[in-house]
């Protein structure tokens, strides 16, 4: 039987098993290191296999953001098992965030903050990252949320 790495056990412990990476919907790879990093495309937020969709401020709360935010998380990470093994990433660099949502929302810090919590579940003190939170009109499949990351590598 294969050891599972710390992250591996951190999620199964928090009870966040990893979904299926998803392919990619145009010309880009899901993920690409370049040593001593890797990084990961913006996933979108998939739950039961069905893109998470919506604007903020309007149809979709700042929570249910939040919760859409840490499906990308969790999109990430499964990305980086599949391109190197979790046992390889020793910590979260940096979160781009997209927020689709109406002018005058300015809530965008509070929904990527599921993401970027969930690194901070997840690797602890290794999880505290860089981050950028933007508000857009319109996202990939209508989704609500998307979010890319940049991890670091043990060589």
């Amino acid at each position: 039987m294969t050891e599972l790495s710390p992250i591996e056990v951190r999620l199964e412990e928090l009870g966040l098993p990893l979904p299926t990476p998803a392919a990619p919907v145009a010309a880009y790879v899901p993920a690409k290191a370049a040593a001593p990093l890797l990084y990961v495309s913006g996933q979108l937020p998939v739950r039961f296999g069905q893109v998470e969709t919506g604007t903020l401020g309007e149809e979709v709360s700042v929570e249910e953001g939040a919760a859409a935010a840490r499906l990308c998380g969790l999109m990430l990470l499964s990305q980086a098992r599949k391109a190197v093994g979790l046992d390889r990433v020793t910590g979260c660099v940096k979160l781009d965030g997209f927020v689709a949502c109406v002018r005058g929302f300015y809530d965008q810090a509070k929904v990527i903050d599921g993401a970027s919590q969930l690194m901070l579940d997840v690797m602890g003190e290794a999880g505290r990252h860089a981050r950028a939170a933007v508000g857009v009109p319109a996202l990939p499949l209508g989704a609500c949320v998307e979010v890319a990351g940049v991890f670091s590598l043990a060589e």
